[in-house]
């Protein structure tokens, strides 16, 4: 295996493919020949020439428009919208249009794109380069939603995801991207893991979209949580030595359920944590879940450690960035609740 960070194993996954598969196609904003903003294109355009590795016009609708031309007539587009903060413009084509081809032609036509695009902030992008919209994604019927937190399950999901006969929209974590940076004072604060290479094989390996994995055995309580909270609940819990168990649901939808409910129904305890908004964030939808699926052997109210209901600031980043010590103080909330 080789030491890749999230970036390395975004840009493997899609070589592998573009190797195997002459019908993927790569296409969107600065991906060809400059690789990329956050270069995880790099170097593709050169490796399989531009018919199959392009860049496209500043015109998100029109990408997704693209794409689903292209899947229909038997191609398979990984398509990059480049911000999460820029994919709203195509949201009416991914909602109306491409989630629901399945249904409305009863099984006729499919749609193999998968929707690349880096979110969250931690970057220092300020309130238009930060934004984490997966809640959004997550009420569209017809539409699977990923989100990794390392670089192995980067590749073998982004692999499914382009495999896969319908659409996938892929939330990449940009904060996981390369690691900390360096001289950065606040790493101790989100808790980063100094280690953000991981060993991912070189070669074709998938993994199911749909399951989620317990990252942290435990019982004193249940975290839910997924991308990049995930190393920050581990720092959290690590630093204070909590008997957490840790779940990274990895996909969001379809939403792997039985993993948590297992895991909630040992413990009785359970705290949801994701760095977007809090209002209608996806952390609802997991309490709702969990509170229906636990409710007689929950001990205590689930918590949810969120961002803010606020536009992502640039001046005061880390106030809005759940750290280690909001996670705590839920934790021990819901630790001496019940």
């Amino acid at each position: 295996m080789a030491q890749m960070n999230m970036i390395q194993a975004l840009n493997s996954a899609q070589d592998n493919l573009l190797a195997k598969d002459p019908n993927v196609i790569i296409f969107g904003e600065d991906v060809g020949y400059f690789g990329g903003v956050f270069r995880v294109t790099a170097g593709l355009q050169e490796k399989y020439g531009k018919q199959r590795v392009f860049d496209s016009p500043i015109s998100e609708g029109g990408i997704i428009a693209t794409a689903l031309g292209m899947g229909v007539n038997g191609l398979r587009p990984v398509v990059e919208i480049q911000f999460s903060d820029y994919i709203y413009p195509a949201f009416d084509q991914i909602a109306s249009e491409l989630a629901k081809l399945r249904y409305r032609s009863n099984g006729m036509f499919s749609a193999p794109v998968t929707i690349r695009t880096p979110c969250g902030g931690g970057i220092r992008g300020g309130q238009t380069h930060s934004q984490s919209p997966e809640a959004i994604f997550t009420h569209v019927a017809g539409l699977k939603v990923v989100m990794p937190s390392n670089p192995y399950d980067a590749k073998g999901l982004l692999i499914a995801a382009i495999e896969d006969d319908d659409p996938v929209v892929f939330f990449e974590p940009k904060r996981l991207y390369n690691g900390p940076f360096d001289g950065d004072p606040h790493q101790a604060a989100i808790g980063w893991n100094t280690h953000p290479k991981g060993e991912v094989p070189e070669d074709y390996y998938s993994l199911e979209i749909g399951k989620a994995e317990v990252v942290r055995p435990g019982n004193a309580l249940t975290i839910v949580t997924y991308g990049t909270m995930v190393h920050v609940a581990e720092a959290a819990v690590k630093a204070a030595g909590i008997d957490a168990e840790i779940i990274d649901l990895r996909t969001l939808l379809p939403l792997d359920i039985d993993t948590i409910a297992e895991s909630v129904n040992k413990t009785g305890r359970c705290v949801v944590v994701h760095e977007a908004t809090r209002t209608s964030g996806f952390g609802a939808e997991l309490s709702a879940q969990i509170q229906e699926s636990c409710f007689w052997r929950l001990e205590a109210p689930i918590e949810r450690v969120t961002g803010w209901d606020t536009p992502y600031p640039h001046a005061m980043e880390w106030d809005y960035f759940p750290g280690q010590q909001r996670i705590l103080d839920a934790v021990n909330k819901t630790l001496q609740g019940g």
